[in-house]
């Protein structure tokens, strides 16, 4: 009894691991600063958050703003890490991500690369099972 009680702490360690790590990819290049932004669970959450919060406010299926459809997978990783450095979209141009403080930015950006379109690759062992 006492075995199987360590095995099943085991494997909830190892649950809990896979989780705090998730699926590639675990890191990403901020162009705009030149610095390397390493993926936690809590980043990628507050970058979920940012997302539903200011970038679904017009960026729904429908609206009335004019606004496009989005959603993590409408641009590639190179794609959502060129919208943040160049801030090109409209949106951006007419100063609504002004409200957005810098680090909220970055890890909005984090967000959107790590679920992008080709975010997914079968044939590497951290995104199987």
């Amino acid at each position: 009894m006492k075995k199987f009680g360590i095995l099943i702490a085991c494997g909830t360690l190892v649950l809990l691991f896979i989780s705090e790590v998730g699926s590639s990819p675990r890191k990403r290049l901020d162009e705009a600063t030149q610095m390397c932004r390493i993926f936690t669970q809590n980043t990628l959450w507050d970058g979920y958050k940012a997302f539903e919060n200011s970038c679904k406010n017009c960026h729904y299926t429908g609206n009335d703003k004019g606004a496009s459809f989005l959603h993590t997978e409408s641009k590639t990783m190179k794609a959502w890490n060129r919208v943040f450095a160049t801030r090109y979209p409209e949106c951006a141009q007419k100063g609504y991500w002004d409200a957005i403080e810098a680090e909220q930015l970055m890890r909005l950006n984090d967000y959107l690369f790590a679920k992008a379109a080709n975010s997914y690759d079968p044939y590497d062992a951290a995104d199987c099972g």
